[in-house]
């Protein structure tokens, strides 16, 4: 069961394609309005058309249709050409304006192509004027056919202006979103250069004030060697104890800047489920970050299980919604259990299902914390269940007593 991620959105709004299949469905979500283009090919293959109008008519649409492919192929890769971009509009304009006045009204919907076009690729300062200059052109053109004089205004006028600024607001939304991405890089990186200060500053803390002790210390007892062999060897003892303890304190912090933390895996859950378009339903339970009775080693048990979970899910379930849950549970022993349930409603367990490595490395992880872990289909009856269980401390004082709960139960979501 292997899926690639899916992107945040079918059209991964304001990113470039990255693979074939991307491309391939930002081509079809932009050839789809070519639909509305039916109107002049219908013209085209009436009954009483003739020749010529069919070969200029044909001939000028098809370069129209290159046009406003060329434009928005470059815009959507990314590679923006001046003189090409204000060469191709101009030529969309003129075509639009000459055929629609050659051959019939229904050539006017060129104007709103040629709208949309100057709406995705000019800058603001430009497509303010140019878009109620292209709805003026398509009035003047559209004035010549009495028979729509009455409601072209309406069905033509109307959707170029607003078609045109329609594309100006998702092209800012695009820009927003774009550097809104950057932005959150930039956070992401200054988090990240601010966590290294911060063990760079806490490792000097701990390491400044031995490594000194032990220099002063190494030149004492080699003063000493000479002629005070006992003192030097009570100075080299000294060093041994001095140099083990700063080891051990170094030790400590190192193993707590390495383990994970609840709430910052759910914010990476989070994170892996949006980039591979997958809902996130989270309880609150998780998102207070506060649980009583809960050491160290256990919330870093359930935190590794949490980001295996979702990597599973992401990778292998083809999933589209993911409810994370946390629980506490109270075994037939009296002892207390807080359990960390992963649903998905993806194409659940294999048929054969045995631990890969990652479960299989989670579920000694749980078993070194006191805890276990379950898994199996969804209560729901399709999809799949992840149960990550740990040990509490004592129930605080003054709290009812919970009823006996089976190991491995729940409460069902639904």
């Amino acid at each position: 069961m292997t899926s690639e991620p899916r992107a945040a959105g079918p059209m991964m709004i304001g990113q470039a394609p990255r693979t074939r299949r991307q491309a391939l469905g930002k081509t079809m979500w932009v050839g789809i309005w070519l639909l509305y283009l039916a109107g002049p090919v219908g013209q085209l293959l009436r009954a009483g058309a003739s020749a010529a109008e069919r070969t200029w008519g044909g001939l000028g649409l098809a370069l129209f249709v290159l046009c406003y492919f060329v434009l928005v192929f470059r815009h959507m890769w990314r590679k923006t050409d001046g003189r090409l971009m204000y060469g191709a509009l101009a030529l969309m304009l003129v075509l639009a304006a000459v055929l629609s006045w050659t051959l019939d009204y229904s050539w006017l919907v060129l104007f709103i192509f040629t709208s949309v076009g100057a709406g995705v690729v000019l800058p603001w300062r430009r497509s303010r004027w140019a878009i109620p200059l292209v709805t003026a052109a398509l009035l003047v053109v559209g004035a010549r056919y009495p028979e729509i004089r009455s409601y072209y205004f309406f069905a033509y006028g109307l959707p170029a202006l607003g078609s045109g600024f329609m594309m100006v607001g998702v092209q800012h939304l695009i820009h927003t979103t774009t550097e809104l991405r950057a932005a959150r890089q930039e956070v992401a990186r200054l988090a990240a250069n601010e966590e290294r200060l911060r063990l760079a500053r806490d490792l000097h803390d701990l390491l400044g004030h031995s490594l000194s002790l032990i220099t002063l210390k190494s030149e004492l007892a080699g003063r000493m060697l000479p002629d005070r062999p006992d003192d030097a060897a009570r100075q080299v003892a000294d060093i041994e104890r001095v140099s083990r303890q700063a080891l051990v304190d170094v030790r400590e912090a190192v193993t707590g800047y390495r383990r994970p933390r609840l709430a910052v895996e759910l914010a990476g859950a989070r994170a892996a489920l949006g980039t591979a378009g997958i809902r996130i339903s989270a309880d609150p339970a998780l998102e207070d970050g506060e649980h009583r009775g809960l050491a160290a080693d256990e919330e870093g048990a359930l935190a590794w299980a949490l980001r295996e979970a979702v990597t599973n899910v992401v990778r292998h379930s083809g999933a589209r919604h993911c409810e994370l849950l946390l629980t506490e549970e109270w075994e037939a022993d009296e002892r207390r259990y807080l359990c960390l349930t992963v649903l998905d409603d993806g194409s659940g367990p294999p048929r054969a299902q045995h631990d890969g490595n990652g479960l299989g490395g989670l579920r000694e992880r749980l078993a070194l914390a006191g805890g276990r872990l379950d898994t199996g289909p969804a209560p729901r009856g399709h999809g799949f269940a992840l149960r990550a269980h740990v040990p509490l401390g004592a129930a605080p004082a003054g709290s009812a007593a919970a009823p006996e709960m089976s190991p491995g139960v729940v409460n069902d979501p639904a």
